[in-house]
């Protein structure tokens, strides 16, 4: 009879199970109860599904531990994900050995510490040798173990950002522990010291220790080798000078700095009397400035800062918006970008009438009437990730449209023909305008794409509509875009690239020229048309100008092997002068 309870109250194990699956995903409303009952920990059952390549349960407020029994029940898990439920204070029994793991989120929980036992894996022989992505941000750690290095020894990636660390383990930089380290993110912490010995990171190339209670920066960071991205912004730093170089200057003008023996590096005394002296003669230039009429510096950051674009990498963000990809994608429309965009205020006078307008221009001009790609946009607050781009049977498909009831995609499409026929019959035209001109694009395909949201439903069917439960309305200035494409996944890129940088023109017209009044709802569906253009964009109504703030957003294998990240260091590569890209 218990076996029995179990089978019904877990029926995604016995579908998995039947099926064969090497993916499973546990969440929604449902799955708290059953945590719950199952002691705050995960059935028993999961753990006899050995075929299983990657894990998910996420946004579970009852899960507190894994449970005893995944190490030995899923040997050939390669991605485990276990976000934003309430592990802690530690793991018992402890997650390794886990021989294939490369992928391991952890974040968003109430993880205190990792001790032996209670932590990642063993040390000696490594728990985690696969390891190569590690997410613990948005836990509570006061400190790190100290054989994270011995347990994970292969780790690429470590995100450790908003938790209450004061210090780095000095295992972590010994030489050679970590040879493969290339991005380590630790910002929102209260980190007090960085030891000189990072600079035994070789591989190290995108460090972000924003935000925390640091006061100096070694000088031996710049002899890290491939360092080309450093974060150190939000720290109350001794050398003043250094201070402000690591709020608006690139990382090869730090470096040197750090190189030459800058007062943060303690390089020699000589030196930084020397760095005292022309920061003095620098402060003078800029008094004389302000006396001639000009604000010097000051004045040419603010106008930077009216037309920037800040990348907010993947390593920064303690939730990052991630879109899983299914193979059967693959010969339907295989390409996707996306990325979110933060700060859009497109409310006063006509701004949202000219985006719109900017969307269908780009569809015809760099989409080629959506035959090469089509973008989308949605409301941010709306899109509940993580999100599965996939392909369904046109009956099995159903999505809310634009303006529309909900309808399965078979009957829509046929429904639009039929509008389309009418209407160009009412018009005594040869061919069919409008939305209706993209409807040949499906021909042919036993699937059609879509992209799905965590809760199940679908808020994108390109390229013919988004979904009314993303629909981005006036209020709205943060944004999820997406791109897709069946040709090639560098048009997505191009396209996201003008789009991106249309945006921030945009702004910058709209700061420049106060405008009254503006476009209703209404309006922008007549503007838009009914069903696919409306992905209209808003403002919150801001005070004042702020920066557009573009978000990486990964592109993975079910398994979590990264396909793609967008904006990576080679987008938005021909920014106009008057856009600033900060990354």
């Amino acid at each position: 009879m218990a076996a029995a309870a179990v089978s019904e109250a877990w029926p995604e194990l016995e579908l998995a199970e039947r099926e064969r699956r090497r993916e499973l995903l546990l969440t929604g409303p449902g799955l708290e109860e059953r945590v719950r009952a199952a002691g705050g920990q995960l059935p028993p059952r999961l753990f006899t599904l050995p075929l299983l390549h990657y894990l998910e349960v996420s946004g579970c407020g009852s899960l507190r531990a894994p449970g005893p029994g995944l190490a030995q029940g899923l040997p050939q898990l390669h991605s485990l994900v276990l976000r934003r439920n309430a592990l802690g204070p530690g793991l018992s029994p402890e997650l390794g050995p886990l021989p294939a793991l490369r992928v391991l989120d952890l974040s968003g929980n109430a993880l205190e510490a990792l001790p032996p036992g209670q932590g990642l894996g063993p040390a000696e022989p490594p728990g985690l040798p696969q390891l190569q992505s590690l997410n613990l941000s948005g836990n509570r750690l006061r400190e790190l173990p100290a054989d994270l290095a011995r347990c994970a020894p292969r780790l690429q990636s470590l995100n450790l950002t908003g938790n209450c660390l004061d210090s780095f383990p000095a295992e972590l930089f010994r030489p050679g522990a970590l040879p493969l380290l290339s991005e380590l993110a630790a910002a929102d912490n209260c980190l007090r010291e960085l030891s000189p010995d990072i600079a035994h990171l070789a591989s190290l190339k995108t460090l972000d220790l924003s935000n925390n209670q640091l006061s100096e920066i070694p000088a031996e960071l710049a002899d890290c080798p491939k360092l080309k991205e450093i974060n150190f912004r939000g720290n109350k730093l001794r050398d003043k000078r250094l201070e402000k170089m690591v709020s608006g200057c690139q990382t090869r003008s730090i470096l040197e700095y750090l190189r030459v023996g800058g007062r943060g590096g303690g390089k020699g005394k000589g030196r930084a009397e020397g760095s005292e002296k022309e920061d003095g003669r620098k402060k003078r230039r800029e008094r004389k400035q302000r006396r001639e009429g000009g604000d010097g510096e000051e004045q040419d950051v603010g106008d930077a800062g009216r037309l920037l674009l800040r990348v907010l990498h993947v390593s920064e963000n303690p939730a990052p918006l991630t879109v899983r990809v299914s193979p059967e994608v693959r010969d339907v429309r295989p390409y996707i970008v996306g990325a979110v965009v933060r700060g859009m205020d497109l409310q006063p006078g006509n701004a949202l009438k000219r985006f719109l307008t900017s969307q269908t221009k780009l569809h015809e001009d760099l989409c080629e009437k959506r035959t090469a790609a089509t973008l989308a946009t949605h409301e941010l607050r709306a899109v509940k990730g993580p999100l599965l781009y996939c392909a369904r049977p046109p009956q099995d498909l159903k999505i809310v449209p634009l303006g529309r009831k909900e309808a399965k995609a078979k009957e829509l499409v046929r429904q639009l023909q039929l509008e389309a026929e009418e209407q160009r019959k009412q018009k005594k035209r040869q061919s069919v305008s409008g939305l209706h001109r993209y409807l040949h694009l499906l021909d042919g395909n036993e699937n059609y794409p879509c992209l799905v949201d965590a809760d199940g439903d679908v808020i994108s069917f390109p390229p013919i509509t988004n979904s009314e439960k993303t629909k981005v309305k006036k209020t709205t200035s943060d944004l999820f875009l997406e791109v897709t494409s069946a040709t090639s996944l560098q048009i997505c890129k191009d396209v996201m690239d003008a789009l991106i940088l249309k945006m921030a023109e945009m702004n910058k017209y709209t700061l420049e020229n106060k405008e009254e009044g503006s476009l209703s709802d209404t309006e922008a569906d007549a503007v838009s048309g009914q069903l696919s253009d409306p992905r209209t964009n808003a403002s919150a109504g801001k005070d004042g100008p702020s920066p557009l703030v573009v978000e990486q957003v990964r592109v993975v294998d079910l398994e979590g092997s990264l396909k793609v990240v967008y904006p990576s260091k080679a987008d938005l590569a021909t920014a106009p002068p008057h856009v600033t890209v900060v990354r």
